[in-house]
């Protein structure tokens, strides 16, 4: 069974994220959604939200889990038995960091592989930053998010 792993920070997840997984769920046997813990950044959400809104995304993708995890991915995929870890790329900047990162982890972990799906179009400039910013100073993010992930996002910034 090839199991593979999408982690990230997520905050919060949006339709992009949520394409992305739709997608691998769809290559895959089974795909964990491994939900960063602790990033170098400040968040919006707390990790046990950011899991929920998860779960809420792909209860309609039977083959999909969401799990928090801290430390390095690698370790996690490890602890999760993925043969593959799942990333999505908006643009060429994208690709420079996941590059990079991919070189890392195949240093620190040679099995497993890198896959890297390409956004749909319709989310390229789509980034969880710049949805809260939006979200924040009231704008429309219908369409951006999941409708959980939008009342969530409504409820930490106020309804405007």
């Amino acid at each position: 069974m090839t199991i593979a792993l999408y982690p990230g920070s997520f905050d919060p997840v949006t339709n992009g994220h949520l394409d992305i997984a739709t997608r691998a769920a769809a290559l895959f046997e089974q795909l964990v959604i491994g939900v960063y813990d602790v990033p170098p950044k400040s968040l919006l959400f707390t990790t046990e939200e950011r899991v929920e809104l998860w779960r809420q995304a792909v209860a309609h993708l039977p083959n999909t889990r969401v799990e928090a995890y801290a430390g390095l991915t690698v370790e996690f995929a490890r602890k999760v038995k993925a043969q593959v870890i799942v990333r999505g790329l908006r643009m060429s900047s994208d690709f420079e960091k996941e590059f990079e990162m991919a070189l890392m982890n195949k240093k620190l972990a040679p099995d497993l592989e890198v896959v890297c799906l390409m956004t749909n179009l319709e989310y390229e400039f789509l980034s969880a930053s710049l949805l809260k910013e939006v979200a924040q100073l009231g704008g429309c993010i219908q369409d951006l998010v999941p409708e959980h992930v939008a009342v969530a996002l409504r409820r930490k910034f106020g309804s405007r």
